[in-house]
């Protein structure tokens, strides 16, 4: 597939000039070589772990459309899918709050976002980890997103525990059967969740192996259906997706199979067979996923030699890209209903103050991008700068203590310049607090980050898997991957990109981002980009606090994030250390996020 750009000559300019984000202050979007989308009779939109990032990323030109300008690009994109006579679905596999200030500065927590996204239209929609953390929030998916999005939302494997009665029932249907729009295909769609432990005491998720056995499964995979399609909020690569489609594929040997998947917060595509498809779709609002399928899907006509071909883009979100797939312009592309969204975003943004700016970083702070430990490394801040300021019991100040923080309470990077109110929950959205075991004997505290960072199979014999602690990204990526330099004239499936640029040859220089490798190709990017390197870091960081200078105290403080308690109790007990949640006492007043703003508000200028 050949590579084009956005525009070409002097139009570029144009465009980039007259072309401006969405959101009031957001970094205007940039022009860049493009990949085509290749349409099949059946065509999928698909967003996952979005995490409240509605507004888009006011400080990344690459990713500042917004979730108004996702609804103009949805209706362009079903008025062409109508126009060529085939069918267009959009889906979204979870993980939609926890992550930005559109979803958590508000009181209650949502407050402005379920009214947002329910103005998408989503043929399909299931639930991730996210929503069932905490029971007030599983309360508002099903009492909010539920009815908002009725029979299209699909819980194949959650269960909900109503507040009042206390009766169990299914969070939303177990499956969805209809018909495509233009070409009366028949769809048999299920919603799953990963074996998810962490919920909330109102839900109830079910083993995925233990789902594939219920007699309302084994009766739905036998319905008279052209294509199955698959949502869930699972990494393509994880046994649970695995699962299903062993017994879909029992059933119904030839049966197009499509999976859309999510969680490790990725682009990512692979094939389960020659019939079968899955497709992950990055992170926080960065990646609208595509996947189109062709050839005879209808169930009368498909045999051995049926032929089916199947493609996947993950496309920025960036609004010049999205002008390029739907042939339009700044004047052409906004719809009505687009703007009116994007208008309730900035509405929502100004009743939460999310522009109040704590102080300037005073240079760009990376979770992966740079190694840890380094100058550049958000942990490495964290660990030598925040923590030893902010780790403070003013009644167990002059005690030496270590402090462990899991590298997953670190969701984006802080770049230069403003760190807001929305920073704050960008970076940090949880709710997580320092909690502390007083008077650990020394020795065996300073072993406990050693178990926590390299004992993955003793802990997961507990059972818990350690990487549950770090980064999302990780549960699927397990070494460095250092990236050479993107050559000028790259070659995809035998064709060289256009350049971008003006007939003298001039071209701008292409921006830092995704260069996606999956077990497809290296062609699934619609945007070209400067490939960027990926750093592991371990699961958890330690600060070692007013350690005496000469010597080793006898005992320390060990203190911790609440939400590792349960590993760090469970290291104690391998070091031979006898503790239980009994013996963890809150360490200071106050969440890691308003405890990190409060540094950075006393620490970096106010003003940039």
């Amino acid at each position: 597939m050949a590579l084009k750009a956005v525009v070409m000559g002097s139009a570029v300019a144009a465009l980039a000039r007259m072309a401006a984000a969405a959101q009031p202050g957001a970094a205007k979007p940039v022009p860049a070589p493009m990949r085509d989308l290749v349409w099949g009779r059946l065509n999928v939109l698909h967003t996952t772990d979005t995490h409240g990032w509605h507004g888009g990323h006011l400080q990344e030109s690459q990713y500042s459309a917004d979730w108004g300008d996702y609804v103009s690009f949805a209706e362009h994109m079903h008025r062409s899918a109508d126009k060529r006579g085939v069918d267009l679905l959009l889906v979204d596999t979870g993980d939609r709050v926890e992550g930005n200030g559109l979803y958590d500065a508000s009181s209650p927590k949502g407050k402005y976002y379920y009214d947002i996204y329910r103005e998408q239209h989503v043929d399909i929609i299931c639930t991730g980890n996210h929503e069932l953390y905490i029971a007030s929030t599983a309360d508002r998916e099903h009492q909010h997103t539920v009815p908002n999005f009725k029979e299209n939302y699909v819980a194949s494997n959650l269960d909900y525990i109503d507040p009042k009665s206390g009766e169990r029932m299914p969070m939303a249907q177990r499956y969805r059967k209809f018909q495509t729009k233009n070409q009366k295909l028949d769809i048999v769609a299920f919603g799953f969740l990963f074996d998810f432990t962490g919920n909330a005491n109102n839900t109830i998720v079910q083993p995925v192996r233990d789902t594939v056995r219920e007699p309302w499964f084994q009766s739905a995979i036998r319905e008279e259906t052209d294509v199955f399609v698959v949502i869930g909020h699972v990494g393509v690569q994880m046994p649970e997706f695995k699962a299903v489609f062993r017994a879909i594929r029992k059933q119904n040997p030839l049966t197009p199979i499509l999976f859309f998947g999510g969680h490790v917060h990725i682009r990512d595509a692979t094939a389960y067979d020659s019939r079968s498809f899955a497709v992950a779709s990055g992170r926080y609002f960065e990646t609208i996923g595509w996947m189109s399928v062709d050839g005879e899907l209808e169930r009368t006509a498909v045999s051995e030699e049926s032929g089916f071909s199947f493609h996947r883009r993950y496309i920025d979100n960036n609004l010049l890209g999205l002008h390029y797939h739907t042939g339009l312009d700044a004047t052409t592309f906004p719809t009505e209903h687009g703007r009116n969204v994007s208008a309730m975003i900035t509405k929502a943004r100004a009743a939460v103050d999310l522009d109040y700016a704590f102080g300037c970083a005073p240079k760009t702070l990376w979770m992966s991008r740079s190694p840890y430990p380094g100058g550049s490394s958000i942990y490495s801040w964290l660990e030598e700068e925040v923590l030893p300021d902010v780790a403070v019991n003013p009644h167990r100040k002059d005690v030496p203590r270590l402090v462990i923080v899991n590298t997953g309470a670190i969701r984006f990077d802080i770049f230069k310049g403003a760190f807001t109110r929305d920073t704050t929950y960008i970076v940090s959205p949880f709710l997580s607090v320092l909690v502390y075991i007083p008077d650990v004997p020394y020795r065996t505290a300073r072993k406990v980050i050693k178990l926590l960072n390299n004992a993955g199979k003793i802990m997961e014999s507990a059972p818990m898997d350690n990487r549950f602690m770090a980064i999302p990204e990780q549960l699927v990526i397990h070494e460095s991957i250092i990236h050479e330099d993107a050559a000028s004239d790259m070659q995809v499936d035998g064709n060289h990109q256009k350049p971008l640029g003006d007939s003298a040859g001039t071209r701008p220089r292409l921006t830092d981002g995704y260069t996606t490798r999956d077990d497809i190709g290296n062609d699934g990017d619609d945007t070209v980009h400067t490939p960027v390197n990926f750093y592991v870091v371990p699961n958890c960081i330690q600060a070692e606090i007013d350690l005496p200078s000469d010597g080793e105290p006898d005992t320390v403080d060990l203190v911790f994030m609440d939400f590792i308690t349960p590993w760090v109790l469970m290291a104690l007990r391998l070091l031979g250390g006898e503790y239980s949640e009994k013996d963890v006492e809150l360490y200071v007043e106050g969440t890691f996020t308003e405890l990190m703003a409060g540094w950075i508000e006393k620490n970096w200028p106010r003003h940039c």
